[in-house]
């Protein structure tokens, strides 16, 4: 047993609080799960099924404590452009493999890999997805098809709008329009004006409640939720046809770009969701394994992948859950209610749902981020800038590697850039160094020191240093060895030096001499 599962409060101390806070859970959920599937050109079936899944399967074995999983709307683009591109029985072999890929990385111990990718790309993916997400979702809210690629429906959202306030004959657009914009607008009022003893109540719900009574007080013509009384007849079990796809490497690229963006996004959101709670860490290799797990049952089934998501997840923390039990119940509730009674889901109108997933996607675009990664540097608002239109122009898999490759240019550019100035007044010589003092760019440095007289005195300013190691370190003291000899000096700020290099190694016993 890890540490981290040895440290697990027991479930049946926290049984009250579990269930409590998987109510407030189940509440956010359910309008997500059948949101997200309609985003992906899947019915809400295929989205309910994986909140099951990833409530009762993934929550028993997650290696995030207070973390929920489900049909993510950061995946639903990349889903529906798979689902025109192999269709829906291809689909779930795509998430099997995903699954698969997911649990072997998890055993092999690559879920700190992960964390590895630049905060940069993954606010721009985070950013290019609700784009995505805001431009499909917006023609889907007036009872109409997404256009194609994310420009398309970027592209068409005019005349969207003019479909929305001008009635065409026999069209309801407007009227969808209409429970759409009550939707949001009864969404952004409860989020700024509810009372604190309803903040438990999710917003979400409340405006698909009040899309509800709107759709039915005006006896709109709109399109209502599909939801049909057997859930176990619209499971998609794979075939020996589709089975046969997975030796196909375009289906293989796909599972592949699947679980890398879905392994991303569960570990980030682990990560963002450890930092709200003072309970056991997650276990990003276990984390894996278990949304693997998940994802091969939900291949199996053919319905949405999963991936470990944020709204459900802070939901869940608010809420004051104590153990992955919450998940687990939350997942339960979902299945008695499609069990029990289909027919309350299918008195939502689709416009509903699709006006929360506008708002979702607006909200992940986040202008306050991209000012922040403004203010902190060019090059980072560029890989956040390159790998958003990356994903809004070409698709969500280019993006990112787009971003991940801007993001290695950088490193290797900091890494190797180092401007050397020299200024000589006198006896004395002043060398600034700008940028990374390593064995990368030693032939330069040791050049600048080689043209020193050893009988001067250096003083080497690290002030614009970015980093220095021990190659180049070693450099500084072989000049400063020889000038001592011949009557010269060194003049170096050590504390700075030590600052820069303390989280390396013990830095070389003549600097520590310096600094002591």
């Amino acid at each position: 047993m890890t540490s981290t599962q040895a440290t697990w409060p027991s479930w049946r101390s926290c049984l009250g609080a579990d269930a409590l806070a998987s109510v407030v859970v189940f509440l956010v959920a359910l309008p997500l799960c059948m949101g997200v599937a309609i985003a992906s050109g899947l019915p809400p079936a295929a989205g309910l099924v994986t909140g099951i899944v990833g409530g009762i399967v993934v929550g028993a074995i997650a290696g995030s404590p207070l973390q929920v999983s489900g049909p993510a709307a950061g995946l639903a683009v990349m889903v529906w452009q798979l689902v025109q591109e192999f269709g829906v029985a291809t689909l779930g072999i795509i998430v099997l493999l995903a699954g698969v890929v997911q649990i072997a990385a998890g055993l092999f111990r690559v879920g700190q890999v992960f964390r590895a990718v630049s905060p940069a790309v993954i606010h721009g993916m985070l950013a290019g997805i609700g784009v995505l997400i805001f431009a499909s979702q917006f023609h889907v809210m007036l009872d109409d098809s997404p256009k194609g690629s994310g420009l398309q429906n970027l592209i068409s959202i005019p005349a969207a709008i003019k479909a929305g306030l001008v009635p065409v004959d026999g069209s309801f657009q407007h009227q969808a329009a209409i429970v759409g914009v009550i939707t949001i607008v009864t969404v952004l009022l409860w989020v700024r004006f509810a009372p604190k003893r309803l903040r438990l109540v999710p917003a979400p719900l409340v405006g698909v409640i009040a899309g509800v009574a709107a759709a039915h007080s005006m006896s709109f013509g709109v399109k209502f939720v599909n939801v049909p009384d057997d859930l176990l007849a619209t499971l998609q079990f794979p075939t020996m046809e589709s089975l046969g796809s997975a030796l196909n490497p375009a289906v293989l690229k796909a599972a592949v770009a699947v679980a890398i963006i879905a392994s991303a996004e569960t570990l980030l959101c682990a990560t963002a969701i450890d930092q709200r709670h003072d309970g056991p860490r997650t276990n990003y290799d276990r984390e894996l394994v278990a949304q693997g797990v998940g994802n091969s049952i939900c291949g199996v089934l053919g319905s949405l992948p999963m991936t470990g998501v944020i709204v459900r997840s802070s939901a869940n923390v608010e809420a004051g859950a104590r153990t992955r039990t919450s998940a687990i119940l939350h997942g339960v509730w979902i299945l008695v209610l499609v069990m029990a009674a289909p027919s309350v889901l299918e008195a939502i109108p689709v416009s509903a749902l699709a006006a929360i997933l506008v708002f979702t996607g607006y909200k992940l675009v986040n202008p306050t981020q991209a000012k922040a990664l403004w203010k902190q540097g060019r090059a980072e608002f560029g890989i956040f800038a390159l790998t958003l239109v990356g994903i809004v122009g070409i698709d969500l898999l280019t993006g990112v590697a787009l971003g991940v490759a801007a993001s290695f240019i950088k490193l290797v550019y900091t890494f190797t850039h180092l401007r050397i100035r020299k200024d000589v007044r006198g006896e004395t010589v002043h060398l600034h160094l700008d940028g990374a003092a390593t064995f990368l760019r030693l032939p330069a440095l040791a050049a600048a020191l080689e043209s020193i007289p050893r009988s001067s005195e250096l003083h080497v300013h690290v002030e614009r240093l970015t980093h220095v190691d021990h190659a180049a370190l070693e450099v500084i003291m072989g000049w400063e060895r020889q000038a001592t000899r011949a009557g010269g000096k060194l003049v170096m700020e050590w504390d700075e030096v030590h600052t820069l290099y303390k989280r390396a190694r013990p830095i070389p016993e003549l600097a520590v001499a310096a600094v002591n």
